[in-house]
């Protein structure tokens, strides 16, 4: 199969959730535009993001109510403002911290604003947007319907996950729906339209980005949340029970990141009963966030070829097996219903010869991690094994800082990165982006709290902790035009503006 052929280039890791702004999460309003305008002064060709959809447990992007959907709390009360759907007054009075993201304050509030906004919309308001809502609804129907189904019965159950719905529902017989469908008809169609606010504040954005020549990494968990509406309206292409709970689930063995493994809790997909509809679930799936996106980081890449069957009673994930995924065949389908692949392959963990077979015949670029370069000379996180059919990272979502984890350290760790004590006088986490992109890889990524040279107080996730991870947001006052300078220097330096990327004569930053 065809390698991907990303040209030489570079750009930022930041979801929209760590963006600043006055209401209590990041969104995709002015400041969005604001970052857009940074990435393009910096010469970024790229904006990596986490997973778009709307949270469930834990408010992890890889734990979502759906793998179409958008996530609610990402929309902007300035543009709905901006659009006729809600006043001011509103939000008058109301503060958030803007160091990080409760939660506990920002969901609330971005559910009450589209109940706000639907009800003004439902009122008359915005009439402008009545014909394309409509449009909407229809366009995205096969998707739309179930989810905005499934948030209408979630909600009426007091927020209840799919394990405990009434049978009938969960099971969805046809008088069950039927009486759903009208009791809660008008959350349902206020799900709807904010699914339909959501795409449009967002693909208003990503033209916008485009138009500067900014493309963006969009990231697809391999496996679904227990609690979805892809659960509900698609359970015999999961290994379920009788009672539609999961009789394995996801997760990794002992590894770098956690000494019990990583218990994810997600049920894993019936390969065998998605093959023979042609894998149709996948296919519509990746065909949706490529609207939404250029490239898709294809998270668990090794899951494609084996996954880690955990026993659904099992606390950790100690105990379980590694059993055969779909392989190339899964690959097949998917380049012939999409005409491409475009794919970054997360081929990060326990990788094994049958993963790396697998991404190699289907042309697509590995992840290299230059926190991961310890191991000794043979390892391939070191940049002088990279091959440029790759994308390196400074550190993931899932990793600490660079500054962070410079302290822990010894002098050893040191000698190969070239910040031996008595040499070094910098700053660590430059001292990484310099290896990264004067790499070969094709791609070299940093998260922005490496290019600000933030501490561990900055980081995104820890994987294995359950709670208050995700929360992390950065300030204006952080972003010194320095920094701005510097990495637009260093991009030029080693060759990552590609010669299409749209010049822009002084733009606005973020700093």
């Amino acid at each position: 199969m065809a390698t991907l052929n990303i040209p030489r280039s570079s750009g930022i890791l930041l979801h929209p959730t760590s963006l600043p702004g006055q209401f209590g999460v990041g969104d995709l309003g002015p400041i969005a535009y604001r970052w857009v305008e940074t990435l393009a002064a910096m010469k970024q060709t790229w904006w990596q993001i986490l997973p778009l959809g709307p949270t469930g447990a834990g408010d992890s992007p890889y734990q979502s109510f759906s793998a179409f959907a958008g996530a609610i709390k990402l929309l902007s009360p300035e543009l709905l403002e901006r659009d006729g759907l809600v006043n001011s007054s509103f939000w008058a009075g109301k503060s958030f911290p803007d160091h990080e993201v409760d939660y506990s304050l920002a969901n609330p509030f971005k559910i009450a604003l589209l109940h706000e906004v639907w009800r003004n919309f439902r009122a008359g308001r915005a009439p402008h947007l009545k014909s394309p809502f409509e449009e909407y609804t229809t366009v995205e129907a096969s998707w739309l319907n179930d989810f905005a189904m499934y948030m209408g019965i979630h909600e009426s159950l007091g927020g209840i996950g799919l394990a405990g719905w009434p049978k009938d529902l969960r099971h969805r017989k046809p008088a069950a729906l039927a009486a759903a469908t009208k009791e809660h008809a008008d959350t349902i169609q206020m799900h709807k339209f904010g699914q339909f606010l959501f795409d449009r504040q967002w693909s208003q954005l990503r033209a916008f980005a485009a138009a500067r020549g900014v493309k963006i990494l969009g990231d697809a968990p391999i496996f679904v949340a227990p609690d979805s509406a892809d659960v509900w309206a698609h359970s015999d292409q999961f290994l379920l029970d009788a009672e539609l709970n999961p009789t394995v689930v996801a997760g990794v063995p002992p590894d770098y990141f956690a000494v019990d493994g990583q218990h994810w809790g997600n049920p894993i997909y019936d390969w065998d009963r998605m093959e023979k509809n042609g894998y149709s679930w996948w296919i519509a799936r990746l065909a949706r966030q490529l609207k939404q996106v250029d490239v898709i980081r294809l998270d668990h890449f090794r899951g494609f070829a084996q996954a880690w069957h955990i026993p659904a009673g099992e606390k950790t994930a100690r105990k379980g097996k590694w059993v055969d995924g779909p392989g190339v065949k899964l690959f097949v389908k998917l380049l012939s219903a999409l005409g491409g692949l475009p794919l970054i392959a997360e081929d990060l963990g326990l990788i094994t010869p049958d993963v790396i077979e697998l991404r190699d015949e289907l042309g697509l670029p590995g992840m290299r991690v230059l926190q991961f370069a310890l191991n000794g000379p043979q390892d391939i996180h070191w940049p002088h094994n990279y091959v440029p059919n790759s994308a390196c990272y400074t550190g993931t979502h899932d990793n600490e800082t660079v500054n962070g984890w410079f302290k822990s350290l010894s002098e050893n760790d040191m000698r190969y990165l070239g910040l031996t004590i008595g040499h070094y006088i910098g700053d660590p986490a430059w001292e990484l982006i310099r290896l990264a992109w004067s790499s070969v890889a094709s791609v070299a990524i940093a998260p922005l709290q490496d290019v600000l040279s933030l501490g561990n107080e900055a980081r995104m996730n820890k994987p294995g902790i359950a709670e208050g991870n995700w929360r992390w947001r950065f300030r204006l006052d952080q972003f010194k035009p320095e920094v701005i300078d510097r990495l637009r220097d260093m991009t030029s330096l080693y060759n990552r503006v590609p010669q299409d990327v749209v010049k822009q004569n002084g733009p606005q930053t973020a700093g």
